[in-house]
């Protein structure tokens, strides 16, 4: 429930309010980035839709359909003035204070949380990123051109198109750590490979596309990007796996023009190289 006056039809007097809440401070740090999620995601809808969500301000969400696929969108932004209310009703502390109102102040202190653990999490799919850190799967060399936009995509999968694919996952799972999904269910049926930030789908082919990359002019079959490759190459050698070009020193590596690295074998004959990232200073 909303205590403020709010325009009935300007969705952007709205958000200028919510800036000057923010400005006065007392808010928690990803406040600013969950207003900028919801600014970007209402600068992107027709009128109509930014429409629903003032319905919603002014208490007249059971005019909006059910079937509407942005309600949670309109929720988040019922969040955010909800707990900015609470913030500037907290910052105003009178002279003295009845013991009615010292526990209404302490039960709307407690309820700041439950707001904000939903600052900065994804929304209809996307998140926000405000450009402060570079993202995890960023590599040696990429910079961090995603600042201040909405990031939809999170993450990616190789895959793999094997003749027999239990053969394969059953390598990955006992020689290289990874967990298997098998996801028979699907229109097609695949099993998905899990390990730390690297994911690969296997899915049944035969023919030239479950050929190795070496056969079109093509190097490696895939690049694993690894902080500290002295290790995993300890592990990936003592699982007996065959590697094909081994760790150089790291000594030797400072005069290489190449990032230091090593490659592997894996059961299909696929080479895959595991290079050293180097982060950005």
């Amino acid at each position: 429930m909303l205590n403020k006056e709010y325009p009935l039809h300007d969705m952007n007097v709205v958000f200028d309010m919510i800036e000057n809440s923010i400005a006065k401070g007392g808010t928690h740090d990803k406040t600013a980035e969950e207003m900028n999620l919801l600014m970007h995601l209402y600068a992107g809808l027709p009128a109509e839709a930014v429409e629903e969500g003032m319905k919603f301000i002014h208490g007249r969400a059971c005019e909006i359909p059910a079937s509407s696929d942005i309600i949670p969108l309109h929720v988040r932004l019922m969040n955010l003035l909800e707990y900015l209310e609470k913030v500037e009703y907290l910052a105003d502390i009178p002279a003295t204070l009845s013991s009615e109102e010292i526990t209404k102040r302490s039960d709307i202190m407690n309820s700041l949380d439950e707001h904000e653990k939903h600052f900065g999490t994804p929304l209809l799919g996307y998140q926000f990123n405000m450009g402060t850190s570079a993202p995890v799967e960023a590599k040696e060399g990429e910079e961090d051109n995603n600042g201040g936009r909405l990031l939809l995509m999170n993450s990616q999968a190789a895959v793999f198109a094997c003749e027999d694919i239990y053969k394969t996952a059953l390598f990955y799972e006992d020689k290289l750590g990874f967990k298997a999904s098998h996801l028979d269910d699907e229109a097609m049926p695949h099993i998905k490979l899990v390990r730390d930030n690297i994911a690969i789908v296997l899915v049944k082919g035969t023919g030239d596309i479950t050929k190795h990359a070496r056969n079109f002019g093509i190097k490696y079959d895939m690049y694993i990007y690894c902080s500290e490759p002295f290790l995993l190459h300890n592990e990936v050698a003592g699982n007996g796996i065959k590697i094909v070009e081994d760790l150089p020193e790291a000594k030797a590596a400072q005069s290489m023009t190449t990032n230091r690295q090593f490659v592997f074998e894996d059961i299909d004959g696929r080479h895959i190289c595991v290079s050293q990232y180097i982060e950005s200073k």
